[in-house]
């Protein structure tokens, strides 16, 4: 099974008018721009004064190692994991790894979940 390491950080959802107002090489800090937004998650202490709309309060993990393309269904079975026990998340993806946010209020609770299902927790 996955080793699930937890990022000690509370994290904030942001949609922001642009980039301008966040260093784009602190650690964590994960853009998302599309034709209707500009999205960015990152830590709550670096949230930009150009942010039009934002939630707080996210705690995130992450698989460890570097995922390899071909590998299936990995974020489908976390995620439906965390589902059965009434739990949301928001997903990032880079070209290693996987992240996984949830609420602050639920954090504990998906990582007795997941523990449950066999995932090791770092």
């Amino acid at each position: 099974m996955l080793q699930l390491k937890i990022i000690d950080i509370e994290f904030s959802v942001c949609k922001v008018e642009d980039y301008s107002g966040i260093n784009l090489n602190q650690e964590y800090v994960f853009t998302g721009s599309t034709d209707e937004e500009k999205s960015l998650v990152c830590p709550v202490s670096l949230v930009p004064d150009n942010t039009t709309e934002r939630e707080d309060g996210w705690r995130a993990f992450r698989i460890e190692g570097v995922l390899d393309f071909s590998l299936i269904g990995i974020l489908a079975k976390i995620s439906t994991c965390l589902a059965e026990s009434g739990i949301g998340i928001f997903a990032i993806s880079t070209f290693n790894t996987d992240y996984i946010l949830t609420k602050t209020e639920n954090f504990e609770r998906a990582l007795k979940a997941l523990t449950k299902s066999g995932y090791t927790i770092k």
